[in-house]
């Protein structure tokens, strides 16, 4: 392949949130601190209703392995529509970097499906996944994987940056000139929580708070606030990175079975949690000795005003500004995030953030399975 030409790599992502298969087919030169990132096209594709049912369900071996096949599918389908939506053909991919659809996260073992081999016979690429858990084997969370994309798109000479993603579960990377410098951890809730409260109040018949109308309609119980935000998981220091056990189905069945009678209420007291928890996160561990130029929010919750409008006030007076602004679509960037880790595997460099994911060292993530 001509180097000067780049590689042509498809990054895939199903979010915590399980709402769709996101794709981005990019075109990557370089490697490390030369390495830079063109997005050639960006797909989203809807997960259909059962399976997102099963995503949030599955708990047996064999539920687990016939979701990873079932999901290797319609990630293979979202890679050969980002394709089509690009002008390309199969045969100029390097490779698929897939993160897979995370159905367990922990310290010391993470655990994510779609099958590799499924994307890998139906598109005739090599396909690298698997990324957290080498460097799970090397000590670390596995998470966040976002800051090193964070780095190489977003960093910009003698600024220093906040990264702020509110998916499923809210992470942050701060960045600035050197890589080792970067301070990168999941600041607490993001959608994952809300959206699960939304299905029960909805009986199923919404997934999320569209533009926080309903949590909107609701007042904010100051008490239970004040509950949440005394929970243990947000007391921890980075590097620290969440997921189902802190604020998934567990959770949500709690709260719903107390709070129930008052659905608006409760929808509103975890929009502003979500608010609190990342402003707590600012205070105790970012904003103490730096000085942020700015934050820019990506995610789902970046489209839920509600919410955007409750961490700029939080924040302020640091800027708030949507990802767009740095002109990358924020519903890509994750997507994109691992069509570079790929990229990076190919090239042998390392892609973890040893600082932001408490691993021993720097390892190259992934596995690589053949086309």
């Amino acid at each position: 392949m001509d180097s000067s030409a780049g590689r042509i790599v498809i990054g895939l992502i199903s979010g915590t949130s399980a709402d769709a298969v996101e794709a981005a087919a990019c075109r990557v030169w370089g490697t490390g601190v030369t390495a830079r990132l063109e997005l050639l096209g960006h797909v989203s594709a809807p997960l259909p209703r059962a399976v997102r049912e099963r995503i949030w369900s599955a708990s047996t071996a064999e539920a687990l392995s016939l979701l990873n096949v079932e999901l290797g599918e319609h990630f293979a389908r979202a890679a050969e529509a980002v394709l089509r939506h690009a002008g390309l053909d199969a045969r100029d991919v390097a490779a698929v970097g897939s993160h897979g659809q995370t159905v367990a996260h922990q310290k010391g073992a993470t655990l994510q499906l779609g099958e590799a081999s499924v994307i890998a016979e139906r598109l005739g690429c090599p396909v690298v996944c698997d990324f957290r858990v080498r460097d799970v084997a090397a000590g670390g969370q596995g998470a966040p994987l976002v800051p090193y994309a964070d780095w190489v798109l977003f960093r910009a000479q003698g600024r220093v940056r906040a990264l702020q993603n509110i998916g499923g579960i809210a992470n942050v990377s701060v960045v600035s000139e050197r890589l080792e410098d970067t301070l990168a951890f999941d600041t607490g809730p993001g959608n994952m929580l809300l959206d699960a409260l939304v299905r029960r109040h909805t009986r199923g018949a919404r997934t999320y708070d569209d533009g926080g109308r309903l949590a909107a309609r609701g007042t904010v119980d100051a008490p239970l606030l004040r509950e949440l935000c005394r929970l243990p998981a947000l007391k921890r220091k980075p590097p620290r990175s969440f997921g189902r056990v802190e604020f998934g189905e567990a959770l949500a069945d709690a709260l719903w079975r107390k709070h129930r009678r008052r659905p608006l209420d409760l929808l509103a007291t975890i929009t502003a949690y979500t608010v609190e928890a990342t402003a707590q996160a600012y205070r105790r561990f970012i904003l103490p000795g730096r000085e942020l130029e700015g934050v820019w929010l990506s995610g789902g919750g970046s489209r839920n005003p509600l919410l955007v409008d409750g961490l700029r006030k939080a924040l302020a007076p640091l800027p708030v500004h949507p990802l767009d602004s740095l002109g990358f679509p924020e519903g890509a960037k994750e997507a994109a995030c691992f069509a570079l880790l790929a990229s990076e595997h190919l090239a042998g460099t390392p892609q973890n953030v040893p600082s932001a994911t408490g691993a021993r060292r720097p390892v190259v993530l992934g596995k690589l399975v053949p086309g």
